[in-house]
């Protein structure tokens, strides 16, 4: 308690006001402050990870490919060498895969891993692997049946924008394909807030903006609410921002033009009562108050009404690292996701065809020699010997052997040289 919070509840009549905890786990997708985040590649699917890679339509058509040919050939991608392994699988036979699946350049193939190579060494080794987060163990209670306060760690997120925005995405994408249809819930299973929202914007192309909008519109029938929090409205695109029913608008403070047309803009977002300046209550908040509107019974925005925020009831300020500590290490979900699994995936797969095409071709080349020395050694034999009486050649022992070994090999490099030619080998 302080002077600036009792004269805060003294001005809102508050008598019985109590500090308290709450349930809470931390999570960090760099694995420094909280329980690891993780997804697969094949997860995130070929449409983000372009986002996050930052390609460019003709790239990004070929990590589609790289994509379909893991689906139709059951290659799980877990982690970024999964997915490293089985680009360099298609620039590598690319002439095979070009009638199937289109053109497969080694130059684009080029430009995808020096751009995997940037993800990697930005956090991206981390972030992709298994376990894979499981969106459910977000929805849990504890033992008094509260809710549950997941806090992920974005201090040093946020210096990788897309790295944020895409795991933002995919944690969307997730809860709307996991969650069935719920209908009008009293309250929601979770609510998730978009911290510095406006990251999940920048630089998105339209067809990205087209599924964030189709989600922001449907998802709340699975029982998900949705905040963007944002400096400023115009940071979120106008069919968005048309699909978000409550507003709380903090103080904003405008000296340049800019600034004031950020400032109406504000403004012009909520239903406004006859005689209300709403862009001058904005500029004239003080700490603690907000303009709030929210949908009414019916559904219509409610008018914009000038309100005072409580004090938090729990923790105002920086958390001590030592009681996240204490925390994560007592979450039965930190023992679940800490260490890291590695199952057999693509990577494992494409360099067991890689070992027994390699094995193939040695067993070839350890017979052929084989081969041209029993044949170097009957040449010898026929020549030391004398001539022979026309008609059928009796052989001897030595010679009978000679040709068993000629026989079996010509099979066996024909086999070996035909597999070569048409490609069998490599898909062995």
């Amino acid at each position: 308690m302080n002077d600036k919070f009792q004269g805060r509840l003294q001005a809102m009549g508050i008598k019985d006001f109590t500090f308290q905890s709450f349930p809470v786990e931390f999570w960090d997708v760099l694995e420094e402050k909280g329980i690891p985040v993780r997804t697969t590649v094949s997860d995130m699917g070929a449409v983000l990870m372009s986002r996050l890679l930052g390609l460019n339509d003709i790239q990004e058509g070929v990590l589609n490919i790289v994509f379909k040919l893991a689906d139709e050939n059951s290659m799980l991608l877990i982690d970024l060498k999964d997915l490293k392994a089985l680009c360099n699988y298609a620039a590598d036979n690319a002439a095979e895969l070009v009638r199937e699946y289109g053109n497969i350049s080694k130059q684009t193939v080029g430009a995808i891993m020096r751009s995997l190579i940037v993800i990697e060494e930005q956090g991206g080794n981390l972030f992709f692997g298994e376990p894979a987060l499981n969106i459910r163990d977000l929805m849990k209670t504890d033992a008094k049946g509260r809710g549950i306060i997941n806090i992920l760690a974005s201090d040093k997120l946020f210096l990788l924008p897309k790295l944020y925005s895409t795991f933002l995405l995919w944690f969307l994408s997730e809860l709307f394909e996991e969650l069935p249809e719920a209908g009008d819930l009293d309250k929601p299973k979770i609510v998730f807030f978009f911290d510095e929202a406006h990251l999940l914007f920048e630089d998105a192309p339209d067809v990205l903006l087209d599924q964030i909008e189709m989600m922001v519109k449907l998802i709340r029938s699975k029982g998900v609410g949705i905040f963007f929090i944002t400096q400023n409205p115009t940071d979120i695109p106008d069919p968005v921002l048309a699909q978000l029913g409550n507003r709380i608008q903090h103080a904003l403070r405008a000296y340049t033009p800019k600034e004031q047309k950020a400032v109406r803009t504000a403004a012009e977002t909520f239903r406004q009562k006859d005689g209300q300046d709403v862009e001058k209550m904005i500029s004239e908040l003080q700490i603690g108050e907000a303009l709030v509107s929210t949908l009414d019974e019916k559904g219509i925005p409610s008018y914009v009404d000038r309100v005072t925020i409580l004090p938090p009831r729990s923790k105002f300020g920086t958390a001590d690292p030592a009681v996240m500590q204490r925390i994560m290490n007592s979450s039965v979900l930190y023992t679940s996701y800490v260490k890291t699994l590695d199952r057999e995936s693509a990577s494992e797969m494409l360099q067991s065809v890689s070992n027994k095409k390699s094995q193939k071709e040695a067993e070839a080349k350890v017979k052929d020699k084989e081969y041209q020395k029993a044949l170097a050694e009957l040449k010898q034999q026929t020549a030391d010997e004398p001539r022979k009486a026309a008609g059928r050649p009796t052989l001897s022992p030595m010679e009978k052997v000679a040709k068993s070994v000629m026989t079996d090999l010509g099979r066996q490099v024909s086999r070996e040289l035909t597999r070569g030619l048409f490609g069998i080998l490599k898909k062995l």
